[in-house]
C-alpha cells in the first residue's frame, strides 16, 4: 500500500495541544501509547524504534536497527521529490547530549536513510547543550522554555542559510518539542519556512474508547 502522508488539520490538531493553525505537521500513522506493540504496525515501529540506549548489544537491539531504516523508507516513498531538493532536513534532537551514554542518533540515521543515493541538505543544526527528561518516559514533561533553554545552533553547520525547514521527529504527542527546535530556528534564521514531519502522531486515549 503506498505510503501518504497527512496533514494534522482542525479535527486532529486538538489532540496535541501546542500545535497552531498556521503550522504545518505531516504524519505517515497513527500510534496509540497504552496498546501495546501488537495493536498496529505503527505502535510495532514506533515501540521498537524506541528501545533505550542500554539494549544495545542484546538480540531484539535489531528490531530498533529495522525500525530505523523502515522510517527512512516510508519517508523516502512519502515525501515529495521536489520538496526534497530545496529544503533542509532537521531532526529533532536527543533528550541527551552527544556525549552522554544515553544518546540516542535514531532520528539522523532516520535521515541518513531516507537520503541513501540522494543529495539530500541533513543537518543536526538543533543540539543539546544540556540534558532534559525523555518526554515519553518522564512523569512530569520538560517545559517549551526549558528545552530551549538547553538547545543551541551548531553554528558549524549554518551556512548556507536554509531556504525552507522539515523538522524531524518520530511521534508528535502534544508538540512540546517540535514547538522549542521550531522557536530555536526562527531565532536563527527568522522568515524560512518550517515544517513537521513526524512517523506518528499520538492518538490520545479518550478516542480510543
Amino acid at each position: 500500500m503506498p505510503i501518504r502522508l497527512t496533514k494534522i488539520d482542525e479535527l486532529t490538531r486538538p489532540d496535541h495541544t501546542f500545535i497552531e493553525a498556521e503550522d504545518e505537521c505531516f504524519y505517515v500513522g497513527e500510534y496509540n501509547a497504552r496498546r501495546g506493540f501488537s495493536f498496529s504496525e505503527i505502535n510495532n515501529l514506533i515501540n521498537n524504534l524506541r528501545k533505550p540506549m542500554d539494549r544495545r548489544g542484546r538480540p531484539e537491539w535489531r528490531y530498533k536497527e529495522a525500525a530505523i531504516v523502515t522510517c527512512g523508507r516510508m519517508f523516502r516513498e512519502g515525501l515529495n521529490e521536489d520538496w526534497l531538493a530545496t529544503a533542509t532536513l532537521v531532526p529533532i534532537p536527543s533528550s541527551k547530549t552527544r556525549d552522554d551514554p544515553e544518546y540516542d542518533d535514531r532520528l539522523p540515521r532516520i535521515l541518513q536513510e531516507l537520503g541513501r543515493g540522494r543529495q539530500l541538505d541533513i543537518r543536526e543544526l538543533v543540539v543539546m547543550t544540556g540534558n532534559v527528561a525523555q518526554s515519553h518516559l518522564a512523569e512530569e514533561r520538560v517545559s517549551i522554555e526549558d528545552l530551549i533553554a538547553n538547545m543551541g545552533i551548531d553554528e558549524t553547520l549554518a551556512d548556507p542559510p536554509p531556504r525552507t525547514i522539515g523538522i524531524f521527529d518520530d511521534v508528535l504527542t502534544t508538540g512540546r518539542h517540535f514547538r522549542a527546535v521550531q522557536a530555536v530556528l526562527r531565532g536563527r534564521f527568522p522568515g524560512v519556512p518550517i515544517v513537521g514531519v513526524f512517523v506518528a502522531r499520538r492518538v490520545p486515549e479518550a478516542t480510543l474508547l
